[in-house]
């Protein structure tokens, strides 16, 4: 069984805690998160995948299977593309619902906030914001 929400936010919280208040330290493991992420197809960076209210570029692009909803982003700056790293590995392989219902509390958890200040802050909510989207869209039309 995959682990939950919760406790994959928990794993986050553990492994930002280790590097304390080292800001340089923080941002640096962010951009390494962001370079773990699969291959983005060149095919998807277009217009319509392009998360709006993100100051970087940030493409994504889901699709479901099984009644699971599984993202797939990138981003042309090192540091959103770590941010967005950190919601598919919170988010993604879920239920629409499970997504929907999610309390994102690791952000605040790890100081996400003064780590990335508040252009970046956006961008994230901008991110979590289309992702409970397109899950609320595989709901209803599972639903229907």
């Amino acid at each position: 069984m995959n682990s939950s929400i919760k406790e994959i936010q928990d794993e986050i919280i553990d492994e930002f805690s280790i590097l304390g208040d080292d800001k340089e330290s923080t941002i640096f493991y962010i951009m390494e998160l962001g370079g773990k992420l699969p291959e983005f197809p060149e095919k998807d960076r277009v217009e319509e995948n392009i998360i709006k209210g993100c100051q970087s570029k940030v493409w994504l692009t889901t699709k479901e299977e099984n009644d699971q909803v599984h993202f797939l982003a990138d981003s042309n700056t090192d540091i959103t593309k770590g941010l967005i790293s950190l919601l598919i590995r919170v988010l993604s392989g879920r239920k629409p619902k499970e997504i929907l219902d999610a309390d994102l509390y690791f952000i605040d958890k790890i100081g996400m906030g003064n780590i990335i200040g508040s252009q970046r802050s956006n961008g994230l909510a901008a991110m979590i914001k289309q992702m409970k989207l397109y899950a609320l869209a595989y709901q209803t039309k599972q639903n229907a």
